[in-house]
């Protein structure tokens, strides 16, 4: 506050967003400069556009459960994301397919999580480790030095979406690509994200109409039938974007974090000798990860309705603002301790999945992959070292999530 009043964003300097990491694995030293001197910060995108960028967990966790920040990215004051003159993703007309706030979001987030139950994810739990450890074989197979990344953490999330959706084998490969083009900021042209778009709504339209005709044990095959808490059914338009959401949500943010967990735990060779002698730390090693990682991408970017004020910081209305959640799990008033990696961290109230209304629909499914490569990775290869110095780790440039180009290990 200054003079009794909210301060505004007009003197602040304005950063380049996301913000340069010294490691692939290490936070950005403006984190913590952020967090205690300029916690309601000018950011710029990669379209140009400007955010107002957030790095404490308090406030993080409020905008997040704040129905005040929705959203509706596409609104035509709202920054655009990526450098495509679309905007990417988030302010295309994906976004308006399924209904972004209020009771319309609701009742789909009801519909949808009627497949994300405990005794769903307990029941392909089997089939994720069978998944996991034919993966692994097929890696050690080949030989080493390996890349973890390519030979497990990328197909795996993929497989088990595609399983969920009913899609044939035969067509993961174009999935992943789809995934990998809706969630780049700067790689693909504007007409190249159309194109991709175009065809991921041809191929639903066509998947769609055949679980329509011949249902299976998938979640398309449910949702068909499902009418919400207003006996209303998804249009299929809607239906081919749920699809599109377990992609993007289910497979690029889980293939990059196993790549991550796995170089976490190996790059202090102290963490990985713990999980060996005490696999009852699994649990909390997972959730560990997930709050320590440095790089997990853009953030959750949230769209102001109405005026409001965040950190002593006025907002207008229209103000789109982007929430660092690594950041915010970095944050030393929120966890003790918080630059140094507790595998037996219990609680750990993190922020890597969201919170609120709009909080990660497949956390569970996520919390599951992690926990089940985890164990199986352990006891498979217990003798599984980084193949490069962590130094050499290189961060995956221009993708919504976080990641590493590549994982080498060795056993």
């Amino acid at each position: 506050m200054q003079g009794g009043r909210a301060v505004t964003q007009a003197d602040k300097q304005v950063l380049d967003y996301p913000i340069p990491a010294p490691g692939a694995l290490e936070p950005p030293a403006e984190w913590e400069e952020l967090r205690q001197q300029c916690p309601v910060a000018r950011g710029k995108l990669p379209s140009g556009d400007e955010v107002s960028l957030l790095t404490r967990y308090d406030d993080v966790k409020q905008v997040l459960s704040d129905s005040r920040f929705g959203r509706q990215l596409n609104a035509p004051d709202a920054a655009r994301v990526s450098d495509t003159e679309s905007g990417g993703l988030f302010n295309s007309d994906i976004a308006s397919a399924i209904p972004q706030s209020g009771d319309g979001h609701q009742r789909w987030r009801r519909l949808v999580n009627r497949w994300f139950t405990a005794k769903r994810m307990a029941a392909l739990r089997p089939e994720i480790e069978a998944m996991a450890e034919q993966l692994i074989d097929e890696m050690v197979e080949r030989g080493q030095p390996a890349d973890l990344k390519a030979g497990l953490g990328f197909p795996l999330p993929v497989w088990v979406i595609c399983d969920m959706l009913g899609v044939p084998t035969a067509d993961r490969d174009r999935f992943s690509r789809w995934s990998d083009m809706f969630l780049n900021l700067t790689r693909f042209t504007g007409e190249e994200f159309d194109t991709a778009q175009h065809e991921f709504f041809a191929y639903m339209a066509g998947h769609v109409a055949a679980k329509r005709a011949d249902p299976g044990d998938d979640v398309l095959s449910e949702l068909i039938n499902a009418t919400d808490s207003e006996g209303e059914r998804m249009s299929d338009h809607a239906l081919a974007a749920t699809g599109l959401g377990l992609l993007i949500a289910g497979h690029e943010t889980t293939a990059n974090m196993i790549g991550k967990m796995v170089a976490m735990l190996l790059s202090d060779r102290r963490r990985w000798e713990s999980l060996l002698a005490d696999r009852s730390l699994i649990r909390t090693a997972v959730e560990e990860v997930l709050r320590f990682d440095a790089n997990s991408g853009l953030g959750m970017v949230r769209y102001l309705h109405e005026e409001a004020e965040i950190g002593g910081t006025a907002l207008p209305r229209g103000t789109t603002v982007m929430c660092s959640m690594a950041a915010a799990n970095r944050d030393s008033a929120a966890f003790e301790d918080a630059d140094e990696m507790d595998l037996g961290r219990n609680p750990n109230p993190h922020l890597a999945f969201g919170a609120g209304a709009h909080s990660c629909l497949g956390q569970a499914l996520a919390r599951t992959e992690l926990q089940v490569t985890l164990e199986v990775l352990l006891r498979k290869l217990p003798s599984l070292e980084l193949a490069v110095p962590v130094e050499e780790l290189r961060p995956l440039e221009g993708l919504v999530v976080g990641g590493l180009t590549e994982v080498p290990v060795r056993w």
